[in-house]
């Protein structure tokens, strides 16, 4: 018997995108304000000295949760080289460069990047709902930028280089995806070591200054929720809900970081606010509500990942049955059935 989340299985994916994006959108303005008089390459090593941390934390035993493979080196120094090194250098010296509000509100075009690259790459489904939402993201994420964005020649290298973060990001989601089976606390520990120790030595090799004590923590504080927690929770929703949607729903991320920059007292964010975030929101809200059911055939498959016994797909035996969670090898029989599903790693069949 499937459990009852297997009837809205991007409710869960959905709540899982939204919490690392809260996580992520938060950290954005303070990442400004700790930021001021370091390096970028600086900040970005302890953001992700923080991230870490984190993933040392929560790794999980093998008996729960997949380990990651010598074959999986490569794809992590490439997510390592987008997503903690391109990625964050180019949105510290953004930050320092454009107001919060302005950087936060351009993060929205990360969501499109994804997306575009989870369609091309892995073949995901985009039928009218993911667009319509994904289009009312972008949209609402527009309203925001070019308000912000136009009002000052002075911001524009700053939101160009926030741009190219997102573009390193959404690569950086794209290629985590075949990582999300993995303990998602082993990918983040690997990933932000390498991160953190590149950024490390060319902030040392460019002469960087060193940061105060309280610069120091605040970041290490930040990196630990804003990048470790969130990424955690974003490779657990890639893990359910697919790169695409996952992404698309991160694209909240941006409102949330521009409230809490209004919040800390910038007050560059105009009228424009309300109507942007309410396109965002529109959005979030038709990815969670999204249904797609149809008669589909799974060929037979053997492979390791963290899974339970009543989603109605893993229905091989044990003695005695564990209760929860828990990984090994284990084998598919071919079988064909009808149900709610998105695009996750048993779900990756021609539309």
């Amino acid at each position: 018997m499937a459990s009852t989340t297997s009837h809205l299985p991007a409710l869960k994916g959905g709540l899982l995108a939204f919490l690392a994006a809260a996580l992520f959108g938060v950290s954005t303005p303070f990442v400004q304000e700790l930021g001021l008089g370091l390096g970028p390459f600086t900040t970005a090593a302890l953001l992700y000295a923080g991230a870490a941390l984190v993933g040392g934390l929560l790794r999980q035993s093998v008996k729960k949760e997949a380990r990651l493979l010598r074959t999986d080196l490569p794809r992590l120094l490439a997510v390592a080289c987008f997503g903690a090194v391109i990625g964050p250098v180019a949105m510290a010296w953004g930050l320092q460069r454009s107001s919060s509000t302005g950087a936060s509100l351009m993060l929205t075009l990360e969501a499109l990047f994804t997306a575009m690259l989870a369609w091309r790459l892995y073949g995901e489904t985009m039928d009218r709902r993911v667009w319509a939402a994904m289009l009312l993201l972008l949209a609402g994420g527009l309203v925001l930028v070019v308000e912000q964005g136009v009002s000052g020649g002075s911001q524009l290298l700053g939101l160009l280089a926030v741009l190219l973060a997102t573009a390193s990001w959404g690569m950086d989601n794209s290629l985590s995806r075949a990582l999300a089976e993995r303990d998602p606390g082993q990918v983040v520990l690997i990933k932000a070591a390498l991160g953190a120790s590149a950024t490390a030595s060319l902030a040392w090799l460019s002469g960087e200054p060193m940061p105060g004590l309280l610069a120091a923590l605040g970041l290490l504080a930040i990196g630990a929720t804003g990048y470790g927690l969130s990424l955690r929770f974003y490779l657990l929703a890639q893990r359910a809900f697919g790169a695409a949607r996952t992404g698309s729903v991160f694209a909240f991320a941006p409102f949330i970081g521009a409230f809490a920059a209004y919040a800390l007292g910038d007050r560059s964010a105009g009228l424009g606010m309300a109507l942007g975030g309410g396109l965002m929101l529109l959005g979030v809200v038709v990815h969670l509500s999204e249904t797609h059911g149809h008669e589909h055939q799974h060929e037979a498959l053997a492979h390791e990942h963290a899974h339970r016994h009543d989603d109605g797909h893993h229905d091989h035996a044990h003695d005695p049955m564990p209760s929860g969670a828990h990984s090994h090898r284990h084998y598919h029989r071919p079988l064909s059935h009808s149900h709610a599903h998105v695009p996750d790693m048993h779900h990756a069949h021609k539309h």
